[in-house]
C-alpha cells in the first residue's frame, strides 16, 4: 500500500477532476441570455444583472465572474466595426462633420448596449463549460 502524502502522484491536486462540458452550445445559449446548463431559464434578471439560479433546472448561477471581459470586448468590437465603417463613410459620401458625428455617436451607444449583455452570457457560458469559479 503507497502513502498518499509521500507519493506525489497521488495527492489530490494532482487527480484528474470533472469533465468539461460542451463549450459552443453553452455558449450559444449564454449570448442568447439563456442558462448555460438547460438553455431554458433566463441567465439574467435584469439587463446585466445575473440570476442566483435558473429558474427552470436550478443550476447555481452566482459563481460567475465576467467582471470587465464583457465591457472590454464591446470596446473593442464596436470601435472596430464603427470606426472602420466611419473612415467608408467619410470617404465615399463625404457628409457634414456633425452629421457624422451625431450619427456615429448614436450608432456606437447602440451597438456597445447591444453587445454587451450578449458578451457577458458568452463569458458564463465558458466558465460553466470549463467548470471555472465553482459551476
Amino acid at each position: 500500500m503507497q502513502d498518499t502524502d509521500t507519493d506525489p502522484a497521488l495527492r489530490p491536486e494532482f487527480l484528474p477532476g470533472p469533465p468539461e462540458r460542451p463549450a459552443l452550445p453553452a455558449i450559444a445559449k449564454g449570448m442568447r441570455g439563456r442558462c448555460p446548463s438547460c438553455g431554458e431559464g433566463a441567465l439574467f434578471q435584469g439587463y446585466l444583472t445575473l440570476a442566483k439560479r435558473c429558474a427552470h433546472c436550478d443550476e447555481d448561477l452566482s459563481h460567475a465572474r465576467a467582471d470587465d471581459g464583457p465591457a472590454y470586448l464591446s470596446i473593442l468590437l464596436t470601435a472596430k466595426v464603427m470606426g472602420t465603417l466611419q473612415l467608408f463613410t467619410y470617404d465615399l459620401l463625404r457628409p457634414d462633420p456633425w452629421v457624422m458625428a451625431v450619427s456615429f455617436s448614436l450608432g456606437v451607444v447602440a451597438m456597445a448596449l447591444f453587445l454587451l449583455p450578449r458578451f457577458k452570457g458568452l463569458i458564463v457560458g465558458v466558465q460553466w463549460a470549463k467548470r471555472m469559479h465553482g459551476f
